[in-house]
């Protein structure tokens, strides 16, 4: 073999060395470590290509744990019940069911009449009282500056100098002689201006007692009216103008439909695959409405009777539907295995009553018809199948209404 030859074999050997070479790493991939990216791609379903009406596309596959379905009710994102703290009669309703209404608005009044007579009453009663004040603040102070009691500077009786000579020399010097029992002037004093205070601090007493009566008035008279705690609408009236209600009868019942949430009791042993802010696949009842929920809330007691948690999942803003509609979530089981499924388009189904099917498409162009049996949705617009259908085959995406005898369902 001259020189020539052997340079154009090498040529050759190392051009097909370099074209086979990303396939051949493609198919060792398992012994370079690639493995793991190429799993985790697979463990996310697969969407089905947009394809135009009667084409064709070929059945992929996913990977894909268990999920449980379960049923909860809708409920919105905040409710309370409005109840009577006083007894009466209704005189005001602001609404009905249905009925739109801001924070702060009025809903409710009961009849306070006999509340506003005890008020007046109350506030006469404090008149009086801060009169009584005015009337001891004077003696009080009248005893303080000139004193009404038998002391040294009570001005004695009689002509002046007479008086004034009795009151600095014959009484001291009579009071220091041993006789009967005298009263000391100071003591007496302090004793009138003791009982002036004592006065002052009753009217003052009952002034205080007269004030918080009208506080409890005033605090029974705002009970008499129910106020919307929030923006939102009446969900059931429980009373009508003119009924009779007792402390603690409902009224009526306030919700905040602007956003709703799902309330599932989830069995324990589902609990710990569901964490705080996680979209899982849901449905509503209202038009077989799909949509993914968020995991709000996870109550951290189980039920000891059905040994179930309670959680709250949030719809999206402007689900269909209103409180206490049906609807359901699936739950993954974190203990079951994760398995390969085939994946389609739900836009290939057909239906014909309750049983689905697709439409399969042979080597030589031909359509068959085969029914399959269909697991959960694994995103917005594609189903597993369980049964009825392989990973590879081709089926026939959005066949005509009506093709073969079946009806897709709308």
């Amino acid at each position: 073999m001259t020189m020539k030859k052997i340079m154009i074999a090498l040529a050759a050997v190392t051009s097909i060395a370099v074209l086979k070479g990303p396939a051949f790493l493609a198919s060792n991939a398992s012994d370079l470590g690639a493995a793991a990216p190429i799993a985790a791609a697979q463990a996310q379903p697969v969407p089905a290509p947009v394809v135009p009406p009667g084409g064709v596309i070929q059945v992929q596959a996913a990977r894909m744990g268990t999920s449980i379905t379960l049923g909860g009710t809708v409920v919105p994102y905040k409710e309370v019940t409005l109840t009577a703290q006083i007894p009466g009669r209704v005189e005001f309703l602001a609404g009905g069911e249905g009925d739109h209404f801001k924070k702060g608005a009025k809903l409710v009044k009961i009849n306070d009449d006999q509340l506003q007579a005890q008020r007046r009453a109350a506030v006469a009663q404090l008149a009086n009282a801060q009169a009584a004040i005015a009337n001891a603040q004077a003696q009080y102070s009248r005893e303080i500056w000139s004193p009404q009691s038998r002391s040294i500077y009570r001005q004695p009786s009689g002509m002046q100098m007479p008086a004034m000579f009795d009151q600095m020399f014959t009484r001291p010097f009579s009071e220091m002689m041993p006789g009967p029992e005298r009263g000391n002037p100071w003591v007496e004093r302090q004793a009138d201006i003791a009982n002036y205070g004592s006065r002052l601090s009753q009217a003052q007493a009952q002034a205080m007692q007269a004030k918080s009566q009208i506080e409890a008035i005033d605090a029974k008279i705002k009970d008499s009216l129910s106020i919307a705690p929030f923006d939102g609408v009446i969900v059931k009236k429980l009373v009508e103008e003119g009924d009779t209600v007792q402390p603690g009868q409902p009224l009526l019942v306030y919700a905040d439909t602007k956003y709703l949430q799902l309330r599932v009791e989830v069995p324990v042993r589902l609990v710990s695959g569901l964490h705080k802010g996680m979209l899982i696949p849901g449905r509503l009842d209202v038009g077989n409405t799909r949509l993914k929920v968020r995991v709000a809330q996870i109550f951290p007691a189980a039920d000891p009777q059905r040994h179930t948690v309670t959680v709250k999942f949030d719809l999206p803003e402007g689900s269909p539907g209103g409180p206490g509609m049906y609807g359901e979530v699936m739950v993954p089981d974190v203990n079951a295995p994760v398995s390969t499924v085939p994946v389609i388009p739900d836009t290939a189904i057909v239906w014909r009553g309750s049983l689905p099917a697709v439409y399969v498409v042979d080597d030589q162009g031909h359509s068959r018809l085969r029914l399959v049996r269909l697991g959960d949705y694994t995103g917005p617009n594609t189903v597993a199948v369980l049964s009825g259908l392989r990973v590879g085959e081709r089926i026939r995406v959005n066949p005509p209404a009506g093709q073969g005898g079946w009806n897709r369902r709308q």
